[in-house]
């Protein structure tokens, strides 16, 4: 008949075999596994840089931008990015992070508190209800 004998489910007591086509099952395996991939949930980040002497209109709109992509799911990496001798305005770079946070505190809740990485100081804001896409 040209069938198999497919062990499928080898820990179970006693172990199941199934007399199918080798192939075909092995189709049907892949086919379940990409359905399962399809369904996981990708997290997005988006990120916004600042300088450590944002005006504030600039601030505003990019607030904006930041309330926006937290509103559609995606988390948003706020930084702060300190160019030649601008590194000693490292307090006014963690204001303006935490004033940030503070503003968006409606859309999305502060993941990572400000911290320095090199030239970069660095906070990750994640949204507080993620919207499901259809």
């Amino acid at each position: 008949m040209e069938l198999d004998l497919v062990e499928i489910s080898p820990n179970a007591d006693p172990p199941v075999c199934k007399i199918i086509d080798y192939q075909k099952f092995l189709y049907q395996q892949k086919k379940k596994q990409k359905e399962l991939k399809a369904k996981t949930t990708k997290v997005v980040v988006k990120e916004i840089r600042f300088g450590p002497h944002t005006d504030e209109h600039d601030y505003n709109f990019k607030l904006r931008h930041a309330q926006r992509f937290l509103e559609d799911g995606a988390k948003v990496k706020a930084y702060v990015f300190f160019k030649g001798r601008t590194i000693i305005y490292k307090e006014d770079g963690e204001i303006l992070l935490l004033r940030l946070a503070q503003d968006l505190e409606d859309f999305g809740k502060l993941e990572q508190m400000p911290k320095l990485e090199g030239k970069r100081m660095i906070i990750i804001l994640s949204p507080k209800t993620t919207k499901k896409k259809k």
